[in-house]
């Protein structure tokens, strides 16, 4: 089966409640996925910053939650629909933050578990019809938003992208069905063209607390639901950059540069003159802040709707490369001209030249070897949850350089896009990890028991895993900060999580490969991973594995597990850096805590609370308190060992 999913493939446009319990309809009406860049519709609006073809839709939403599917307001889409009963809602916010549902953290259990049985589709189990459809418990949130198309974007085809929402929903505009998209972590755009009007337009969302992405979204956190991200409608000049694909490569002799550019355009149905020509695509690198061209041509575009260009390879001489002491960009400059002469839009993208390989199994970046002084960081607030701000992301940031700390695992969803857009600018590397983890499906009570693990070698979910990490791909392809593609955390192996792997093979794009999960099946380890990676082992150990192994590095993705007053015995493990090359660091387990402000309901005092202080059951308590610093951002006693050691040990 194509990863565009069967009903994709058919032009379903009917919605259908069944699609939460089928592990093969995870897109439907979705645009695919696509780079990440911004464009700009003319030379003015490029050099004031003005993005004039886009819209936010953040705010205030009319709202009403449900218990289950049976009791939503299953016709809240219509535009005539009642809706006096409706509350409201932020957006982007999660429901349980509102005042919706019950807070929950747990950590490998799937939140279900000692309330309800529960397995797996299209397993051995068979179908599960009704599984979450049906279910007494699955949440459902209503919103409906109510906007007038600025000028700027009418008369002109319009998208919109729904930059992150938990766990599948249901998209209609004006009564019309769209779409349905899961994914959590990743953008789902749909064309709203067909539909849309300049004024009193009507978009419903319904969301859904669960369906089959759940089982593969099992990640070390608290379980939220709701639109958590941005909601932007953009529009598309009549000649437009759908995706774009630099390459900037750094040779073997260090200093020079080669680069080749994959481009897709698209053209209304009117841009083509008579002979079918539509226009031209000029690009251009220089270096930011200066007129000093350090490449450039021009293409001409011609025929079709959709139009794919490839910029064959051009040196580039005397380059500055890219890397955590010296994180030099250059700005890629694209301009697109009809075919009247007439710039239409312009899109750039810093871009930066380096070149990781693997060495006799020692990873290298810029020719030299590469040491990972690196943390996992989820995306946390102690007021909004996952909701959180550009001035949280810069704290961050400059907490890492304050204490030495040169990586980040985007444990275990990719990040919003301003993320990795600083750490290109602040020379932050980056292991970008596929939204998938599926850790109650194969380990219970510390054992591993994978009889149920999805997507294992379950046929019917290799399809989403597979579109999971290629939209992460497709999504992030540009930025020279990523280092590494991670399958995901914690899913155990098989076929699923290869096919994953050799769809990035394919891509071809540099870049190495994680897997952590190959330690629990040894099957898969020669052809999943391109370094063995594993998680709080002993120095002892690995030291021994050092020896007996000589075909990878060894990192680990994930060690000194900082939960309360800990993180001793750092020294240890820094010491196997000096002692073997093939040794190469690894993330701290973890950045941040996970808990959350509220009101003592004794004291009146505001109060971080964490893992089952909420009654919420099962839970794995305290376990959401494992970061080097609060969920205020008050850093802790902790951080002062990886200042030291990780500025010790370069």
């Amino acid at each position: 089966m194509a990863l565009e999913n069967k009903k994709l493939d058919k032009e379903e446009k009917t919605p259908d409640l069944a699609w939460l319990d089928d592990p093969e309809v995870f897109r439907v009406g979705q645009i695919k996925a696509h780079s990440d860049h911004h464009f700009f519709d003319g030379e003015e609006t490029y050099q004031k910053q003005e993005e004039s073809l886009c819209q936010c839709l953040n705010g205030t939403w009319q709202f009403a939650w449900s218990k289950n599917p049976a009791g939503r307001p299953a016709d809240f889409y219509r535009e005539d629909a009642d809706v006096s009963g409706f509350g409201t809602i932020q957006v982007p916010g999660h429901m349980e933050l509102a005042g919706f549902d019950r807070i929950h953290y747990i950590n490998t259990m799937y939140p279900w578990e000692g309330h309800e049985y529960r397995r797996p589709a299209k397993t051995r189990f068979g179908e599960q019809k009704g599984q979450f459809s049906e279910a007494e418990y699955n949440p459902v949130g209503s919103y409906r938003c109510v906007f007038d198309l600025k000028p700027a974007l009418r008369n002109r085809r319009v998208c919109i992208s729904f930059e992150g929402v938990e766990k599948a929903m249901y998209v209609w505009l004006n009564g019309h069905f769209v779409g349905y998209a899961e994914d959590s972590f990743t953008p789902s755009d749909f064309d709203l063209t067909p539909w849309i009007r300049e004024k009193g337009n009507v978009l419903a969302v319904e969301v859904y607390k669960h369906s089959t992405a759940s089982y593969l979204e099992d990640q070390d956190f608290f379980r939220f639901s709701g639109i958590f991200r941005n909601v932007v409608l953009y529009a598309k000049p009549e000649l437009h950059v759908e995706d774009l694909w630099a390459k900037p490569v750094l040779e073997t002799d260090g200093k020079t540069g080669s680069f080749s550019m994959e481009l897709t355009v698209s053209a209304r149905d009117t841009a083509a003159d008579k002979t079918g020509q539509l226009g031209s695509v000029s690009w251009r690198i220089v270096k930011k802040g200066t007129d000093d061209i350090r490449g450039a041509g021009t293409v001409l575009i011609e025929g079709g709707k959709e139009i794919h260009i490839q910029i064959p390879s051009q040196i580039i001489p005397d380059v500055r490369p890219w890397s955590h002491e010296d994180p030099f960009l250059y700005l890629l400059e694209i301009r697109v001209k009809n075919v009247r002469g007439e710039i239409v839009e312009i899109v750039p993208y810093e871009i930066g030249f380096r070149r990781i390989a693997m060495d006799h199994g020692i990873m290298t970046l810029n020719g030299k070897r590469l040491i990972l002084h690196g943390v996992n960081r989820h995306e946390w607030s102690a007021e909004g949850g996952r909701v959180i701000t550009e001035a949280q992301m810069r704290w961050d940031m400059d907490c890492f350089h304050a204490h030495n700390i040169d990586s980040v695992r985007t444990c275990h969803y990719p990040d919003q896009i301003p993320w990795y857009y600083l750490c290109d600018r602040e020379g932050i590397y980056v292991m970008a990890e596929t939204n998938l983890e599926s850790h109650g499906s194969w380990q219970k009570m510390g054992a591993v028991e994978p009889s149920w693990n999805v997507p294992g070698c379950a046929k019917a979910w290799e399809a989403a895993v597979v579109d999971r990490a290629r939209t992460n791909f497709e999504l992030l392809k540009n930025h020279p900060s990523i280092l590494f593609w991670s399958l995901g955390n914690e899913s155990y192996a098989g076929d699923g999580i290869r096919a994953m792997q050799q769809m990035l093979e394919e891509k071809q794009d540099g870049r190495l490969i994680h897997y952590e999960g190959v330690f629990h099946n040894r099957t898969y380890e020669k052809e999943i991973s391109h370094m063995e990676s594993q998680m709080y082992t002993p120095p002892a150990r690995i030291e021994k594995w050092l020896e007996n192994n000589e075909d990878k590095p060894f990192i680990l993705c994930e060690y000194m597990h900082d939960m309360g007053n800990s993180l001793g015995g750092m020294k240890s493990y820094m010491d196997l850096l000096e002692k073997y090359d093939r040794f190469q660091g690894g993330f701290i387990w973890d950045f941040i805590d996970q808990a959350l402000w509220v009101e003592d309901e004794v004291t009146g005092r505001r109060v971080l609370r964490y893992g089952g202080d909420f009654d919420d059951r099962p839970s794995d308590y305290a376990f959401s308190g494992d970061g080097i610093v609060f969920a205020d951002r008050t850093v802790k006693p902790a951080i002062q060992e990886v200042k030291y050691y990780y500025g010790t040990y370069k």
